[in-house]
């Protein structure tokens, strides 16, 4: 991870286009309630609440990526994410506004917009980049279930990538090697490679470490290991690392930022590496990655022994 000061200029309004899942009525109500309290600091060129729809092959008229100094993503960390898949290639940074639950990296609340747009009008903040990966399949062409199609050959994503034993349900075993080299062979239910952004997601849930988001690493961390002594691994991002499954269950996949890509064989194998592309995330005095950890994991500090 890097921090740059924003390059838009405190003279000019920051033209944003908004971000949101539309497919959900709640959300897209709370946007247009929104969508004035934005527009008295920024020019928004337009609204997008199709998620699906990767931005380079939207409305021209409302998503001239060129033409737009940042996104507002509407919504919780889900929204984030696929708006990460929406740039593809050419991100845009992103300011989060928490309209869900508990919201790492939409870390904004509705109700802090009129003290924090100002400041971010007035190019008040930090632009930090953060690590993103790419994701190969190896091997026969893997189907997505739901789509009946085949993935794109690399798959950037933001978060983890995933292979989940599914159905019927035994214990899987999973080959890693990291730059060409065995490392071990996991019996568990399944086996997550995190970012530093993804740490905190499914990482964290499977009693995986919590990174520093300005590491260059990745978390391997096994789930439910039938072997106590195979611990979650941190390493450097800088290596290629590589999943084998040689006996794969009916219902073993391919999970990607929580999205199922298909099923696996015992003939693929999935390749993970850095990416070129950067996601980047605009943070603003006072919103810091400690303060988040502490307030959304609850960190109270002490034990209430009055209780």
């Amino acid at each position: 991870m890097s921090s740059t000061i924003p390059t838009t200029s405190p003279g000019r309004r920051p033209r944003v286009l908004l971000l949101a899942d539309g497919s959900r009525p709640a959300i897209a109500d709370q946007v247009a309630s929104l969508r004035p309290v934005i527009e008295r600091y920024l020019d928004v060129a337009g609204v997008l609440l199709d998620q699906t729809v990767p931005l380079a092959k939207a409305d021209k008229t409302l998503a001239n990526m060129n033409a737009l100094d940042f996104v507002v993503v509407l919504g919780g960390d889900g929204s984030i994410l696929r708006a990460a898949r929406q740039m593809g290639r050419q991100q845009l940074p992103v300011l989060g506004v928490n309209l869900g639950r508990l919201g790492f990296l939409a870390d904004l609340r509705p109700d802090q917009l009129e003290a924090v747009l100002p400041r971010v009008a007035a190019a008040e903040y930090r632009l930090v980049h953060h690590l993103m990966f790419q994701c190969r399949i190896l091997g026969p062409q893997v189907l997505d279930p739901c789509e009946s199609a085949a993935p794109p050959p690399n798959i950037l994503g933001l978060n983890e990538v995933a292979v989940l034993a599914g159905a019927p349900f035994a214990i899987l075993e999973v080959q890693l090697y990291v730059d060409g080299e065995l490392v071990t062979t996991y019996s568990c239910d399944g086996l997550i490679i995190s970012t530093p952004v993804g740490s905190t997601a499914h990482n964290l849930s499977s009693g995986g470490p919590i990174l520093r988001k300005d590491l260059q690493a990745f978390a391997i961390s096994p789930i439910s290991p039938h072997t106590l002594t195979n611990r979650p691994v941190v390493d450097s991002a800088d290596r290629v690392y590589e999943l084998v499954v040689p006996n794969p269950h009916v219902g073993t996949s391919l999970v990607v930022d929580g999205k199922v890509i298909g099923k696996l064989s015992a003939d693929n194998r999935i390749r993970i590496e850095r990416a070129e592309s950067q996601f980047q995330l605009i943070e603003v005095h006072g919103h810091g990655y400690y303060r988040t950890l502490r307030e959304k994991l609850g960190w109270g500090g002490q034990l209430d022994l009055g209780a």
